[in-house]
């Protein structure tokens, strides 16, 4: 088990994210409306603009002050690193 930072003191399970988004798709703006409407929503931006949106496997929707590049990059760093 590894945990991603994603700013601010917050972190995530690895193995709980399904996707990574960008959130100006008509899509991600529905299923980031739709958490809210149900308090499945995580707001880890920290008072930042959104860039990134996570959707976890517990339905769950994180929003995101970094991009999905940085926390693709971060993943995989915690990937190969683990295979050492």
């Amino acid at each position: 088990m590894k945990f991603v930072n994603l700013g601010f003191n917050n972190m995530i399970l690895d193995q709980r994210i399904v996707a990574i988004v960008s959130p100006d798709s008509a899509p991600a703006k529905r299923i980031v409306s739709e958490a809210k409407e149900n308090m499945r929503i995580i707001d880890c931006t920290g008072g930042r603009r959104t860039k990134s949106v996570i959707i976890t496997d517990s339905d769950h929707v994180i929003l995101c002050a970094l991009s999905s590049e940085a926390l693709a990059s971060r993943l995989n760093d915690k990937n190969e690193s683990q295979g050492e």
